[in-house]
């Protein structure tokens, strides 16, 4: 892989250098802030670049090595860059609200997932044409659903090898699910989030539009080139 190019004037003009205010803080975040602005945490992105190209090398070193990279993101902002990003990857995704137990109860989701296949299957050789017009509306309802919630992970078969998540706080129960699989996590963090609990943490502003996208680019033009 060539090296990664990441540019701090980007992640400035994205905005990924502000912070919550500075009540909302996890002290855990100090290494990595700047200063205060306003009442506003200010991130240090010389201590951020750096952290993105380890977080991206690992990834990227990760793919080649042929394991799934689940990419998380269910922020109304993000969500269809994430689904975007991670088709173009060839990676699985979820967008939606985390369901419980996608990684501790994987066996029970696949069954939702083949589910959703084979009710897909059905609908397009026409074995539900017999069906009444409501049924079949029924039908077409539970299908959209299904395809809502696990139309991202349908290419898993098993638990994802990393977990890759945009608001580690936010997405605390797949942090947690991921942690007692011992999954391996990349994440981004914010000045209100705990470090410790992330093995690659990204600190920066989890809630500018912007930056989280060029985030993703990032991830995709490395993963692209690897």
């Amino acid at each position: 892989m060539s090296k990664i190019n990441i540019s701090l004037d980007e992640l400035i003009e994205s905005g990924a250098h502000f912070g919550h205010q500075t009540k909302r803080w996890n002290p855990k975040m100090e290494e990595y802030l700047y200063g205060q602005e306003e009442g506003v945490h200010i991130f240090d992105l010389t201590k951020t670049k750096p952290l993105i190209e380890e977080a991206l090398s690992f990834l990227v070193k990760s793919v080649k090595e042929g394991k799934k990279v689940l990419i998380l993101g269910t922020k109304k902002q993000i969500k269809d860059k994430v689904a975007e990003t991670a088709t173009k990857v060839g990676m699985p995704y979820v967008n939606e609200r985390w369901l419980g137990g996608t990684i501790s109860n994987f066996s029970q989701i696949k069954r939702s997932i083949d589910k959703m296949e084979e009710m897909k299957e059905n609908l397009a050789t026409g074995f539900y044409n017999k069906y009444t017009k409501k049924e079949r509306l029924l039908i077409d309802r539970e299908i959209d659903r299904l395809e809502k919630f696990f139309g991202g992970i349908k290419s898993l078969t098993g638990t994802p090898d990393i977990l890759f998540v945009i608001d580690t706080k936010r997405e605390a129960a797949a942090i947690h699910e991921a942690s007692s699989k011992k999954i391996p996590i990349v994440g981004v963090v914010d000045s209100n989030a705990d470090p410790d609990l992330i093995d690659y943490p990204i600190p920066m502003n989890d809630d500018a539009s912007r930056g989280l996208e060029y985030l993703l680019d990032l991830l995709a033009g490395a993963i692209s080139e690897k």
